[in-house]
């Protein structure tokens, strides 16, 4: 029997249903899996009012994240595995896990450790992940694997889809975009993984520092998206200290700048992000091994083969 540590955030509870069933197997296999669902000492709401939702933003991206209310467990106990599921807001991971990972306990309770990370989204979680891949390695974790899940819907409908569940707390299908989130199918499927990992930790695979989900489309990367989400990281880091200027959160000062970055953001949305597309795709055939370069390496541990599909199949 192996012991292992499971962090969760999620405000949809959408991710809350995936990690679920990626650490049923773990429990049916006998390992003893312990849950740790993050709450911040002040709640982040959902459905998350407009004006709340981006006087988060700065502090995302500057990683300055709010206290947690205390963890369920001890900081010295001691696990075989740890895997995160996190959320990603504006290009960076959600704050409650930010301040995991940087707080003196969760550093503890990774430090050594062999580490996995879980994500759900609309579809940018590439900067997230990298910033994840940082803090873990600043803890002395090891990260071994990753999962990507990702929204349904095509890239350009997700910036209204995803935006109404958020803000209304409804994710049906609407003016004929099909619903937000990650597919139910895709949810369901997500159990090959909990069988893959039980079968490592029964053959102690955690502790050779190699991927144990290898071969089970873990992670699948859209390399244009990858440059569009560069560039984004980048001038997200420029607005946020900019707005951190004129206050903290929650302080009326700082409001004004906040709309003009909104202004920004949906001009952004509207035509940077398909013109970046669309000049992408007319220079694919130049692009190309710059861009199979780019996926290889961002889809680093797990990767997006299927030879171990059958062999795992929910």
């Amino acid at each position: 029997m192996k012991r292992v540590l499971v962090v969760n955030y999620s405000q949809t509870g959408q991710l809350s249903d995936i990690t679920e069933r990626v650490i049923a197997p773990l429990r049916a296999a006998g390992h003893d899996v312990h849950l740790e669902t993050l709450v911040p000492a002040m709640a982040f709401p959902f459905p998350w009012p407009i004006v709340d939702f981006f006087d988060t933003f700065p502090e995302c991206v500057q990683l300055d994240a709010p206290p947690l209310r205390p963890l369920g467990i001890t900081a010295d106990t001691p696990f075989d595995l740890v895997i995160l599921a996190y959320q990603v807001w504006y290009l960076s991971p959600a704050l409650p896990m930010t301040a995991f990972l940087q707080s003196a306990e969760g550093r503890q309770l990774i430090c050594g450790k062999p580490v996995i990370t879980l994500v759900a989204c609309r579809n940018m979680w590439l900067s997230a992940q990298e910033t994840m891949k940082q803090l873990i390695d600043n803890a002395g974790g090891r990260l071994i694997d990753h999962m990507a899940f990702t929204d349904q819907g095509h890239p350009l409908a997700t910036f209204i889809t995803t935006p109404r569940w958020v803000w209304t707390g409804k994710k049906d299908s609407f003016l004929g975009l099909p619903p937000a989130g990650v597919s139910p199918e895709e949810i369901r499927q997500a159990r090959r993984f909990g069988l893959a990992l039980a079968d490592g930790l029964n053959h102690d695979q955690e502790k050779l520092n190699q991927p144990m989900l290898s071969g089970l489309r873990a992670v699948t990367v859209n390399p244009r998206l990858a440059i569009s989400e560069r560039a984004g990281r980048r001038a997200f880091g420029v607005w946020s200290k900019l707005v951190r200027l004129f206050g903290k959160r929650g302080q009326w000062r700082r409001r004004p700048v906040l709309l003009l970055f909104v202004v920004y953001l949906i001009t952004l949305i509207v035509t940077v992000v398909p013109i970046s597309l669309l000049l992408q795709w007319l220079f694919s055939p130049l692009l190309k091994p710059r861009l199979e370069r780019l996926k290889a390496e961002l889809e680093q541990p797990s990767g997006s083969q299927e030879f171990n599909l059958e062999k795992y199949a929910p």
